[in-house]
């Protein structure tokens, strides 16, 4: 198992400003070729979910031993993302054919929920409530933001007001809101949970692309501009925006995005090789590390924190799956 690793060895060939500012990133070689291993999710210290969207397949990687237990779906599942229960079942979406996909580590069974609606045709990212009743989940060529309910298997489907806007990243707020960007316009989704009622907040520039998404404990929603650069927030009690050019330019293509628990915003320029893992602090309102992706990364797509190791997770196109230690463990 090939592992490449950023971190105190490179910092003596840096600055020593910049070697202070980064923080320390392991990848683990994914051994498929050109499988597209991505949206990793940490279900403890050593026991890592992933997809590989590619290849059609989930898998778990030991941090421990690097051994990698691999189940392949059927053919033409092209899994995009996935996420990780409490109570170790695995939910992931079936981009390519139209489903929702439930698998349990301990029998090995596999349950298919098929969207109830043939133009839901490409489940894309998913993620639970906080009670873990209902996983919310966004449909971007069919348009729509769904909910699944976890024990009756019941899928809601909420069409977007705009054609073609491309729903793309998902995040719960404190209110148990939902939040989700619109990949193919300039705005952002919001969804009331008890309702359903869909509401579209159009960003300050007409050519902004909000590609992911994250909601901070003060209830605010932060996006990357995919298009021009630019990490932007939502106050929704405000009704206000405010925006900054990311350190790498207006090509900076930010995709990739998690929150750390100090409510810091990470994200990954991939519009710049090797790939950049960034961060921000909304309390400064200024960016405070930039640490190169070891592997080069390809393109980072999504990012998954787990609090208990301070570690922000993520698959690359160049095929490893890596891990970002952002905070201090989490201790009794």
């Amino acid at each position: 198992m090939k592992l490449v690793k950023a971190g105190a060895a490179l910092c003596a060939l840096l600055s020593p400003v910049f070697a202070a500012d980064m923080v320390d990133i392991r990848e683990w070689e994914v051994p498929y070729e050109s499988s597209r291993p991505r949206d990793p999710y940490a279900e403890s210290a050593n026991s890592v979910w992933f997809v590989g969207q590619r290849t059609g397949y989930l898998a778990n990687l030991n941090t421990d031993t690097g051994e990698i237990y691999k189940v392949d779906l059927k053919e033409g599942s092209g899994p995009h993302n996935l996420i990780v229960g409490s109570d170790g079942i695995v939910w992931y979406a079936g981009n390519r054919n139209a489903l929702i996909g439930r698998f349990d580590p301990k029998t090995k069974e596999i349950e298919e929920i098929v969207m109830p609606d043939a133009a839901a045709r490409d489940p894309h990212t998913l993620i639970f409530d906080e009670a873990e009743e209902n996983i919310w989940f966004t449909v971007q060529g069919g348009n729509f933001i769904g909910r699944l309910n976890v024990e009756s298997r019941e899928v809601d489907l909420i069409p977007s007001k705009t054609e073609r806007s491309r729903p793309y990243g998902i995040k719960i707020a404190p209110d148990g809101s939902v939040w989700a960007d619109l990949f193919g316009t300039n705005k952002l989704a919001h969804v009331d949970p008890e309702t359903l009622e869909l509401t579209e907040i159009e960003l300050p520039r007409e050519e902004a692309r909000p590609r992911r998404v994250e909601v901070t404990a003060d209830g605010r929603v932060w996006y990357g501009d995919y298009a021009k650069g630019v990490l932007g927030v939502y106050n929704p009690k405000t009704k206000k925006f405010e925006e900054w050019t990311m350190p790498q330019g207006e090509g900076a293509r930010p995709y990739g995005m998690a929150t750390d628990g100090q409510g810091r915003i990470w994200m990954v320029a991939t519009g710049v090789e090797p790939n950049v893992f960034t961060g921000f602090d909304p309390e400064t309102e200024e960016f405070f590390s930039e640490t190169n992706v070891p592997s080069g990364g390809g393109s980072i797509r999504h990012m998954h924190y787990y609090a208990p190791t301070g570690a922000v997770w993520f698959g690359t196109d160049t095929n490893y799956v890596g891990r970002a230690i952002v905070d201090p463990p989490v201790t009794d």
